[in-house]
């Protein structure tokens, strides 16, 4: 996608996060910026940080933390196909993200509660179980 020609070529990280789909509104990029979790080629930055192509930026969302590299500059926000183009994310760090996914789910499931309630018997089990453990 070629870049939109308005101020030079020049785009304010802000409103790149949020042509490129990161954020839905500005406002939420420039809080995810000030408050740290936005790095750009590894230190912190404001929202009105001109961005390069081939730069680095890491964005922190919720679990997953994602490193991409800049190849596009747009300051409209478009489909999501066409904003996949201003970015390319690094192979390490969708390893990373998938294999922290697999993790959660992993143990969201071992910690799943039993299907049904315990029988009086499994409770009567359980309580001599507890016994034995606490004597």
């Amino acid at each position: 996608m070629a870049s939109d020609q308005t101020n030079d070529g020049k785009v304010r990280l802000d409103k790149w996060l949020w042509a490129a789909r990161f954020f839905k509104t500005r406002a939420l990029a420039k809080e995810a910026i000030e408050g740290g979790k936005v790095r750009y080629n590894g230190a912190r930055t404001k929202p009105g940080k001109v961005v390069e192509v081939g730069a680095e930026l890491s964005i922190r969302q919720g679990w997953a933390e994602r490193t991409v590299t800049v190849l596009g500059l747009s300051e409209q926000r478009r489909g999501a196909p066409e904003a996949q183009l201003l970015y390319t994310e690094s192979e390490e760090s969708l390893r990373r993200r998938e294999q922290e996914a697999w993790e959660r789910k992993q143990h969201v499931m071992a910690t799943m509660p039993p299907p049904r309630r315990p029988t009086k018997k499994q409770r009567r089990d359980i309580h001599r179980f507890r016994e034995q453990m606490d004597s």
